[in-house]
Parts: C-alpha cells; structure tokens; sequence
C-alpha cells in the first residue's frame, strides 16, 4: 500500500452539515479500499485566487493509504461532485 494525501476544497456556501457530509463522504470512499491516516479540516481560508466566482473556501486534507487504483476512483467522483471545488491527489512516498 501506497501513502497518498488529497487536498480539497469545498463550496464556503454550504451548511456546516453538507461539508460534513462531504468529508465523510470522502472517507467512505477511501476506507472501501484502503485506510484513512489522518484527517486536518483546515475550515475556511481565501483563495489564492476566485474559484467558481468565489474568493474564500472549506480546505480538507486528508492522509491515507491504498492500491494504486484508489485515486483513480477517489479523483474520479471528486471531479463529479458538485460539492467540491478544486482537489489534488499526492503519492507522498515519491521523492
């Protein structure tokens, strides 16, 4: 199993429990095929830049472990969420 970590960022204009559900929902995700390291809600944050006409945002980090096939899926229905913004899926073991 690989070490990974996914950043996301999450609609500001959300209730606080549909971001909840949102990162609850990601982890489902990974615990089906792999393992949840830690989890950092880093709550709202302004954006670099606007996103969607939007200036602030949810940021999310969570660290896990899987097969090599989990990102794929996880970054696959992150992308069709309508929840989330923006997200990016890291392999930490690489250097």
């Amino acid at each position: 199993m690989t070490n990974y970590e996914v950043m996301f960022i999450i609609d500001p204009m959300l209730e606080d429990e549909k971001k909840d559900a949102t990162v609850e929902t990601v982890q489902e995700i990974i615990n089906n095929d792999g393992e949840v390291s830690k989890v950092d809600v880093w709550g709202m944050r302004k954006l670099a830049y606007p996103i969607q006409k939007k200036n602030d945002g949810y940021y999310v980090v969570v660290e896990f472990k899987a097969s090599s096939e989990l990102p794929k899926e996880l970054d696959r229905r992150l992308k069709i969420s309508d929840h989330v913004m923006r997200h990016m899926i890291i392999n930490k073991d690489e250097k």
